[in-house]
């Protein structure tokens, strides 16, 4: 989605948009647009010779660039509100904040390269976070230059799909962040996804199947039961895409019988951040990190606590530094999460 804003925040920060256009995206199997508004949160004080860290910020499953910066109450704080609030009083360190817009027709791209989706990976790493640096980074006539993220000043958080986008990214690129955050972010997919397949067949039979509730999508009301039928899908489209299928993406759970497809769960359980960890490669991304922060509420409506139980345990196991804490509540309305994780990511930048 394309739009313009700007918004000076108390204190000096400014909330704007960046927009550009993407070549990775184009032709991208379901027809996203390619030019996009991406929100950007400046620190009070932003000069072009500034010389700040760049903080990537991955939105949850069906977050989106105008969601960002809308207000839901006239007395609660917007995340970009908040941290800049905290920035402005000392309690944040001064950073520039991006939330690539990387929302899909059907939800969101789990950050990742799928031909079901569309190569998000390579659109953020690629082409996205290098243009908001060139973008952003700028001089004057004195030969002052500045520079915005860069090698060793980028950081990566998120929150639900975008904890599980930050983690894996930063799991797959060794060096390209400095530091990452995960708040509730997606793994075990073994307790966590499948606990919502019954809900998802449950959804498609009541609509006439997956097609025929894809179709009524766009004029329905999501309830829990519509919510868990389209995320099934978005998650095959980029766990276990197949362009010779109906929908372009093979199941994981057989829509008339509700037999697991356990060769097709399989596919998503190689994606899972938990798997992962086991491939030396993926662990010494870790170990390499300045700084790896992850959380999870005591009752996630997810389960996702314990997959990240699971997971501190192999970090300890593998002496994979790193910052874990379990708080009281749920999977929502936790954005004051991260006036918790970025003081820790951004340390000594």
């Amino acid at each position: 989605m394309e739009f313009e804003y700007r918004r000076e925040l108390p204190g000096g920060a400014v909330l704007t948009v960046l927009t550009l256009t993407s070549k990775v995206l184009e032709g991208n199997t379901l027809g996203d647009p390619v030019r996009r508004s991406h929100p950007i949160l400046l620190p009070p004080g932003f000069t072009p010779t500034s010389v700040l860290p760049l903080v990537t910020v991955l939105s949850g499953y069906t977050g989106f660039n105008h969601k960002i910066i809308n207000k839901g109450s006239m007395w609660g704080e917007t995340l970009p509100e908040r941290v800049g609030r905290g920035m402005v009083e000392g309690s944040i360190p001064a950073a520039v904040l991006m939330w690539p817009s990387c929302e899909t027709r059907l939800g969101g791209s789990q950050y990742l390269n799928s031909p079901g989706t569309g190569d998000y990976e390579d659109y953020l790493l690629k082409e996205l976070i290098p243009q908001v640096e060139a973008e952003l980074s700028g001089g004057v006539g004195n030969g002052n230059v500045g520079q915005i993220g860069g090698a060793g000043r980028r950081v990566v958080v998120g929150k639900s799909s975008g904890g599980y986008g930050a983690l894996r990214l930063a799991m797959r690129n060794p060096g390209y962040f400095r530091a990452a955050a995960s708040h509730c972010g997606d793994m075990g997919f073994d307790m966590s996804h499948f606990r919502g397949f019954a809900d998802a067949l449950t959804c498609w039979q009541k609509y006439g199947g997956p097609a025929a509730f894809l179709k009524e999508l766009p004029h329905l009301k999501l309830g829990n039961l519509e919510h868990a039928g389209i995320e099934g899908i978005a998650m095959a489209s980029c766990y276990s895409p197949d362009a010779d299928a109906e929908l372009g993406v093979q199941l994981p759970a057989d829509p008339e019988t509700g037999e697991i497809r356990h060769d097709i769960f399989n596919l998503w359980l190689q994606q899972d951040p938990l798997r992962m960890l086991d491939q030396k490669p993926h662990a010494d991304a870790l170990c390499s990190l300045d700084h790896l922060y992850l959380d999870a509420g005591q009752r996630d409506e997810f389960a996702l606590q314990w997959g990240l139980k699971r997971f501190a345990l192999k970090l300890e196991q593998l002496n994979i530094p790193a910052h874990v804490e379990y708080y009281e509540g749920g999977h929502f309305n936790n954005d004051h999460r991260y006036e918790i994780s970025l003081p820790h990511v951004l340390a000594g930048v």
